[in-house]
This record gives C-alpha cells, structure tokens and sequence, in this order.
C-alpha cells in the first residue's frame, strides 16, 4: 500500500511513518522543510500543506493528515488546511485519515454534550479543541471524500509506551477497566495503520483507549 503522510516529523506523524514502514507499506512524508527530521527509509516530498495538489496525492490509496499546530494565531488552520485536503480529494478514490482531536468526543449517550464544553475541561486547551471540533464539522458534510477522523483518549501520551493493544469505539470518550481514558503516541499509530490497512470507519469518526 502506497502511504503519504502529511506533518510527518511531528510527533504524531514520526510514529506513524515508523509504524506504516515497520508493516512494509510504500511511505512518503511530506514535510514542509527540506531540513525536517524524517525516518531515512520514508521517502520524502518538501511541499507547503496548503500547496499539495491532486496531483501530489494522486498516487497514494491512503493519505494520513498529522497537520499540527499551537499557537493561538494559527489554530485556525486547523480548519482551513482540512478544509483544502477535501477540496482536492473530492470525488477521488484516495483515503483521507485524520489525526483528529478528544474534545469533540461526546461524554454522555445522547450525543449532546462534548467534553470541550464540560465544566472539567482545561480552559488552555478550549481554542485548539474548538477549533478541531469546527473542522470535524465540516468534514462531516463532505460527502464525496472518503475520509476517516480518529479521536484519541482524553488523555493523549507523547512518550507513553506502545503496547500493542487497544480498545476501539465510536463518538464517544472511551475508558478502560481501570477507569482511565488515555493512549500513547505509539499505539494511536497502530490504530491509525490498522485503519489504513481495513477501511472500518469510511466516513466515521473512531476513538480508542489503551486496554
């Protein structure tokens, strides 16, 4: 399977690039600088996010959005760089996965109430949350893009260890058997490869939770 990653020397990129090369999947990453740190057997396209075209894409199955960033003037890009990945993969065969955000998961069964909009929620992390909520918004109106959205847990662990086992469900927060909600890098990139590999979630936002 031929595989792009975009945002691919982020920290959640890096560990999915390395997860899709350690399966023996074909891997491009697409960095926005020439000097970014990329895994030396990926192969590598130096292009703007808000620059790749159709023709960029044209040749991977399956195309994993790890677009990131954190500064209060740029969290809006969250919705715009999403909103140009659509644009061009519209009507096309080609797989949008997105590593998308906990806080437009929902916390209770009707669906109505998000975690960014509970009492409990960090107020630091509401912009960013919001933001990527706005943009999953969007992503649900588009019809014609074969796209994934895969929520982490609430708590999402930069250097937790890869276990290699996983719990999968759909809108809302998942907990484990000791009441926690948390996945590490490592094992959201098996998940998001597993994704890549069996097509469960076209169309569908997934979360998963350490087991």
């Amino acid at each position: 399977m031929k595989i792009a990653v975009i945002g691919a020397s982020g920290k959640s990129g890096s560990l999915i690039v390395k997860e899709a090369l350690s399966r023996g999947h074909d891997v491009t990453a697409i960095v926005r600088k020439s000097t970014s740190h990329v895994d030396p057997k990926a192969k590598v396209l130096v292009k703007d996010l808000f620059e790749l075209t159709y023709e960029d894409l044209k040749p991977f199955d399956v195309i994993v959005d790890a677009f990131a960033t954190w500064t209060p003037e740029s969290l809006p890009l969250h919705q715009t760089s999403l909103k140009h990945l659509t644009n061009i993969l519209k009507n096309r065969p080609n797989r949008l996965l997105i590593v998308g955000g906990a806080g437009s998961l929902y916390v209770n069964p009707e669906n109505t109430m998000r975690l960014v909009d509970t009492p409990e929620f960090p107020d630091q992390f509401k912009p960013l949350a919001t933001n990527m909520a706005k943009a999953l918004d969007e992503l649900r109106k588009c019809d014609d893009v074969q796209w994934t959205y895969l929520s982490p847990a609430i708590e999402f662990i930069a250097d937790g260890a890869r276990t290699g086992h996983y719990k999968a469900g759909g809108e809302q927060v998942l907990f484990n058997n000791k009441g926690q909600s948390q996945i590490s890098y490592a094992d959201y990139a098996i998940a998001m490869i597993d994704e890549a590999e069996n097509a469960k979630h076209i169309k569908q936002r997934f979360t998963i939770v350490t087991e």
